[in-house]
């Protein structure tokens, strides 16, 4: 059965029926597997994570994470089955995550959703991981449009502008490290274990001063952002003080540099959403778990009469629930994948929009 076929069999079904996608998501270091009701409701969001895995190397080994997808695949499957208590018959669609990420983590989802789609007669819908963060508010949230969402995770940091639903405009990105990975670098000269985020988030909350670091405002007039150098005055601070025998505190280094990044990203969000005439402004991505990011954009939210949205802890990391809810908007159009898509590690936000 093609997808032509696949989506008139669905568009011939009852309109009452409750819609459940089976969602993977294998694109960096998380193997999981969700089933999503009518693009809001979690009837199972089962997460494998692999950080015991990378944590002896400081970072995600692209071959161990494919290897550790295959292995756990199958039975998060059966176990996102059991936990939701629908039955295959039941399913909607398949949806996966087509990209960004890792190409080999991202061939061990697309195959495992093009095999269940095959199998199961299902239409298939390929999702951009983006996408996937950003609507991961939606199953907690009503999202209100226009909106500008702040994208921060460990290799992206983005705004960017939804004029309506499955809309997206990317009005500023980074031009180096992303935040995430400023914050594993910086984690790394400072001995924390991986991943680095929590543990800066951690000592910034206690009590110190400081270290003065500089922001990277770029243009004046410019969305986009750049942590490299932040990450560089941060490395030669810890040089020059142990040179001098006197090392830094890291409660201090993490202190003044979650306070550089946050500032920037806070800042530049408020000003995307007056400029932009967004009625919220939406966290989304790894680092959205980030308490000290969260505390600020409360603040300055609240001051700016700006509703803010952001996801459980839960939502924050890469989780296949996230995927399932950005499936419902191409579920929703007709909008499915043909078997023989690729999975693509580049994969353009824009170009995904419905």
């Amino acid at each position: 059965m093609n997808s032509n076929d696949m989506q008139a069999n669905q568009s011939s079904s009852d309109s009452n029926k409750p819609i459940y996608i089976l969602a993977i998501e294998t694109s960096c270091d998380e193997t999981s597997v969700a089933i999503v009701e009518n693009g809001t409701v979690i009837k199972a969001n089962i997460v494998s994570s692999q950080i015991e895995t990378h944590e002896r190397f400081g970072g995600v080994v692209p071959e161990l994470a494919s290897r550790k997808h295959v292995e756990s695949i199958t039975w998060i499957i059966e176990e996102a089955f059991e936990k939701s208590g629908v039955a295959p018959s039941e399913l909607s669609a398949i949806a996966v995550t087509q990209g960004p990420g890792l190409i080999g983590a991202l061939l061990v989802g697309v195959v495992a959703a093009k095999a269940l789609a095959y199998a199961l007669e299902l239409p298939l819908i390929a999702v951009h991981h983006i996408a996937g963060h950003i609507y991961a508010n939606q199953l907690v949230h009503e999202l209100r449009y226009p909106l500008v969402s702040l994208v921060v995770s460990g290799g992206h940091t983005e705004l960017v502008y939804i004029e309506a639903e499955g809309s997206f405009k990317i009005i500023g990105q980074t031009r180096d490290d992303a935040a995430g990975e400023a914050y594993d670098k910086v984690a790394r000269a400072l001995k924390l274990p991986y991943p680095g985020g929590p543990y800066i988030d951690r000592l910034a909350e206690e009590d110190g001063e400081a270290l003065p670091l500089p922001r990277a405002w770029l243009e004046p007039d410019s969305y986009d952002f750049s942590f490299s150098g932040l990450k560089s005055a941060v490395l030669a601070a810890l040089n020059q003080a142990n040179m001098k025998g006197l090392p830094l505190d890291p409660r201090s280094v993490a202190k003044g540099f979650q306070a550089s990044v946050v500032e920037v990203l806070v800042e530049k969000a408020l000003r995307a959403v007056k400029a932009y005439g967004a009625k919220q402004l939406l966290l989304a991505g790894g680092v959205a778990a980030n308490q000290g990011l969260r505390q600020q954009l409360a603040v300055r939210c609240a001051e700016a009469n700006v509703p803010l949205l952001t996801p459980p802890l839960g939502l924050c990391t890469d989780n296949a629930a996230m995927i399932g809810a950005a499936a419902f908007l191409k579920f929703q159009r007709g909008q499915f994948t043909s078997l023989d898509f690729k999975a693509e590690p580049l994969l353009s936000l824009e170009e995904w929009s419905v």
